[in-house]
């Protein structure tokens, strides 16, 4: 038995969401009595962190402590409108418009403060731990908490705001096509190492190692959660994953995910990974996409890694042990 290792590299650019009619999405905000804010949203969290980014964000915009946001992921019947969670959009687009919203709640906030302090409201501040005092002088403040009920039950004003992001729409040229799909591109290269079986084509992958940039890493730990589960994926798209085709017929596809191939605690390799911050314009915060990139450029890079290593190329997946078998079969013949 003979095990041959190889190196390859891929490198991708993503865009961030979009321009389909301008690719919007809607925020609302609103106070509670108890100066909790809700975020109202139709977005829908997959498991990626987007309540928790969302909830940052607005924090940040706020000036408020993170656990006073509530995140309401409604529906589409009674939330405002989102063009959904996809092409990496969630935080750029979504983001974007919590930021307009809560910038609109906090003006109204800081106007009740002014007249309960008997200040201008351009004088006031917010320290992030949920009290608003006077510039220079912190000692003449007003707890949020009191804020909220002033403006219920005293002031008759609602601590509210709205936010839309939307971009100019971009038409094709009808005689190339040629259109602006997104703002802003993330950039990924990963550097794959594996280990192929030049007896039974069976391909392991020993190291992944990427380096991403993403615009502003607004939580670094889910970004690099986001990144692992990413290069999980695309090892398991790259060699295991597939629904067709099945041989000598269908009856022999698997029925459930526990005759589903994909990879176990076993297959995954070393992972390493850098994040690089170039903070996009448009971004909340420089935020850029990043979600399905993770998954695209470990694929090719194990890919290049296989033919290092054996000389075999193959253009379909999943890269099969049959596959690379007979591809080492067919440069021996």
């Amino acid at each position: 038995m003979t095990r041959k290792r190889g190196r390859g590299m891929a490198a991708v650019n993503y865009p961030t969401g979009m321009n389909l009619g301008g690719d919007p999405s809607q925020a609302l905000i609103h106070a509670t009595t108890t100066g909790s804010f809700v975020v109202t949203l139709s977005s829908v969290d997959l498991g990626q962190g987007l309540k928790t980014v969302m909830a940052q964000i607005c924090a940040e915009t706020l000036g408020v402590p993170t656990d006073n946001i509530i995140i309401d992921t409604a529906d589409t019947d009674t939330g405002p409108h989102c063009m959904g969670t996809f092409a990496s959009r969630g935080t750029h687009r979504i983001g974007n418009a919590i930021i307009m919203a809560a910038k609109e709640a906090r003006a109204v906030m800081l106007e009740v403060a002014a007249e309960e302090l008997e200040v201008d409201s351009n004088d006031l501040t917010t320290d992030g731990a949920g009290t608003i005092h006077v510039k220079g002088s912190p000692q003449k403040s007003i707890s949020i908490f009191n804020v909220a009920l002033a403006a219920h039950f005293k002031h008759g004003k609602s601590i509210s705001g709205r936010g839309i992001f939307l971009q100019p729409r971009s038409y094709p040229e009808p005689e190339t096509g040629k259109m602006t799909p997104a703002t802003c591109y993330a950039h990924a290269c990963t550097v794959a190492e594996v280990e192929v079986d030049t007896e039974t084509g069976e391909v392991a992958v020993l190291s992944l190692k990427s380096a991403y940039e993403v615009g502003r890493a607004l939580n670094p730990r889910m970004v690099e959660q986001q990144i692992i589960g990413g290069a999980w994926m695309g090892i398991s798209h790259a060699l295991y994953e597939t629904t067709e085709p099945y041989y000598p017929d269908r009856a022999h596809g698997p029925v459930d995910f526990n005759q589903y191939l994909m990879p176990g605690p076993g297959d995954l390799p070393e992972f390493a990974n850098v994040v690089i911050e170039r903070p996009a314009a448009d971004g909340p915060f420089g935020a850029k996409g990043v979600g399905e990139m993770t998954a695209n450029s470990p694929i090719p890079a194990i890919a290049n890694a296989i033919f290092d290593a054996v000389g075999v190329r193959v253009d379909s997946l999943p890269i099969t042990p049959e596959k690379v078998l007979r591809g080492i079969r067919a440069l021996n013949a």
